[in-house]
């Protein structure tokens, strides 16, 4: 079931995303900035444990970040990161936020579900604020994706395009 997480279950993401930061999949967060933003966050729990999570981080007004995007290894192959994903996008859509873009490694799955490969550098600095504590920093090998989430003709839609 993927849906809003519990304070109480804060500690289980926590786990999740150490795990998946041991291979450099994603950043490691520190315990009390995951209860800070908290509700960023939608996880997918089976069995009462976490085995997803997914956070959708605004930016802007018109820019958010899908980031902390992992599931577990045996919850893997069942469309449970595409739920997740799904469960930001459409809150992010509910939000009428224009655009949500990740940083990553596997861009081919995000291309999968209607992103784009854009330079990094067409997004703006503040983005960029997390990256220093990223093991790769310097040297960063992710490819920066972009999805826009207005409806095509809408001034929003390329708003930022440019910076």
């Amino acid at each position: 079931m993927i849906r809003k997480p519990r304070l109480a279950e804060v500690p289980g993401i926590k786990k999740l995303l150490d795990a998946a930061a041991q291979n450099d999949d994603v950043l490691p967060r520190p315990l009390m900035e995951l209860y800070e933003t908290a509700r960023d966050f939608h996880v997918y729990v089976e069995d009462g444990l976490i085995a997803g999570c997914c956070a959708l981080h605004i930016d802007m007004a018109d820019l958010a970040e899908i980031r902390s995007l992992v599931v577990r290894d045996e919850s893997r192959g069942r469309g449970v990161g595409a739920g997740l994903l799904d469960a930001c996008i459409a809150e992010a859509r509910q939000l009428e936020i224009a655009r949500v873009y990740a940083l990553t490694r596997k861009g081919e799955f995000f291309i999968k579900h209607g992103f784009r490969e854009i330079d990094k550098r067409g997004l703006p600095h503040k983005v960029f604020n997390d990256c220093v504590r990223c093991p790769m920093w310097p040297d960063c090998d992710e490819i920066a994706v972009v999805r826009d989430l207005t409806v095509v003709g809408e001034d929003r839609v390329n708003a930022n395009e440019g910076e």
